[in-house]
């Protein structure tokens, strides 16, 4: 490793050795972006490494709350500005038990090169709160969300801090924020992405996360002179991405065969394929958001392995779309002795370094999930520019942007690892785009 590097790796392990995401994000995204760093020593004299793996703000708040039986709550909550070198801070909110400061620093972090392959000017950034929207009434999280708002107010705006949903926040979360900011602001602005459509909000982008993704499959596909046609896809979670996942690849000829959650895994050996199955996978996230089962009791001919992960089925394609480090050594090992030919990581940071370091070492292509699946963020700064103009695009402009978006992506991380020799690494291809953009922009402005 860099000598450089591996120092600043160190000082940050010393400094937050509780924050094991973060520090993962951070060792991974710096060890591949050496090649640059010994290219132009101006990054090194600057002390670009310093400043980037520091968050520009750390916002940590609590969010008292009353249930519907009267009794008192405290949630924490926390807003993570990582870095605005290339505009206004935007990432999403995320509401779920295990979150901490250690997992939004990773995000907002992975969020800042992420935004940045977009081509879109959006710095980073990613919010949420350890509250868990599971059984909770709809009266509950409307004043869970208003609480949450009546701080978070105050550190966003349309040209400042964008926010959107992620895990646990949907388009109800969402309109119940920005419901609160418009109120307590008095204004009505972009100030969240992800908005109902009556108010601002944007066609394709619940699906953009996984249509993205599949866009990006495809391009892979191309890459390697094959088509996405016919190829058999394990997906994994069951709530919009992996939903956009199912329709995209369908229409693109591929076949979804799993979904997943908490509980275990379906197989569907006739594939996620139609719009009765599409409706039901956003009807399930009403009915459980901790339960997949559900969907073998609506289609028998799927099977439900309980306790279990989707790696173990034989796929050409594997695409986690669920949380971070879910596909592991072990899971990365099955697929590739059932001959996977693709890795498509869609969620942040799905793959554990054990995994995808597997994967390169086999030669089998992967792409990190900070090129695959930016489509979601990539819509969201499409509904930003929609907002600032005051009008709405259809859905097949939306679309359309959006697929050129990650055609452009993918072109960035090839072209950008043959540059450095590293051909066919999706992993420095992306890191090193996102990086340079944020970087010179970084030096630019001096030291701030």
């Amino acid at each position: 490793m860099n000598s450089y590097i591996k120092q600043v790796l160190d000082d940050l392990k010393a400094r937050y050795p509780w924050e094991s995401e973060f520090l993962q994000a951070a060792e991974e995204v710096l060890e591949s972006i050496a090649p640059v760093i010994e290219a132009e020593p101006k990054y090194k004299a600057q002390k670009i490494l310093e400043r980037i793996v520091e968050p520009e703000r750390s916002i940590i708040f609590r969010v008292p709350w009353v249930d519907d039986k009267g009794e008192y709550h405290v949630n924490r909550g926390y807003r993570i500005q990582f870095n605005s070198a290339i505009g206004p801070y935007k990432g999403g909110v995320r509401f779920h038990p295990k979150v901490t400061l250690s997992t939004l620093k990773f995000l907002g972090f992975e969020q800042t090169f992420k935004n940045s392959l977009t081509g879109l000017p959006m710095g980073g950034g990613k919010g949420g709160s350890d509250f868990d929207p599971n059984g909770k009434s709809d009266n509950e999280i409307m004043r869970f969300c208003q609480s949450f708002m009546c701080e978070l107010y105050r550190h966003v705006g349309a040209d400042v801090d964008v926010p959107a949903g992620d895990i646990g926040v949907g388009g109800r979360e969402v309109g119940y924020m920005f419901g609160q900011y418009k109120r307590l602001a008095n204004e009505f602005t972009g100030v969240f992405t992800g908005k109902g459509l009556s108010f601002g909000g944007s066609l394709i982008r619940p699906e953009a996360t996984g249509y993205g993704a599949i866009y990006f499959a495809n391009e892979m596909m191309k890459e390697q002179k094959k088509s996405l046609e016919g190829k058999a896809i394990a997906v994994s979670g069951f709530g919009n991405v992996a939903w956009g996942a199912c329709i995209k690849g369908s229409q693109l000829g591929a076949k979804v065969v799993t979904i997943s959650g908490p509980d275990g895994y379906v197989y569907d050996p006739e594939g996620i394929g139609t719009e009765e199955k599409w409706d039901y996978l956003k009807e399930m996230l009403v009915i459980d958001r901790n339960k997949v089962e559900t969907y073998v009791r609506k289609f028998p001919k799927a099977q439900f392995f309980a306790g279990k992960k989707p790696w173990v089925q034989k796929v050409d394609i594997a695409m986690p779309c669920a949380i971070q480090n879910e596909l592991n050594g072990e899971d990365a090992r099955t697929l590739i002795a059932n001959g996977v030919s693709t890795v498509v990581e869609v969620s942040n940071m799905g793959c554990t370094p054990e995994a995808w370091k597997l994967f390169i070492e086999k030669g089998i292509p992967f792409a990190p999930g900070k090129a695959a699946n930016a489509g979601g963020v990539a819509t969201s700064g499409l509904e930003m520019s929609q907002n600032s103009m005051r009008l709405s695009w259809t859905a097949e402009e939306v679309d359309e942007k959006l697929h050129a978006i990650m055609r452009n992506i993918h072109k960035a991380c090839v072209e950008t690892a043959s540059m450095y020799g590293f051909e066919g690494n999706y992993v420095v291809g992306a890191n090193i785009a996102g990086f340079k953009k944020v970087a010179d922009a970084m030096l630019a402005q001096g030291l701030v």
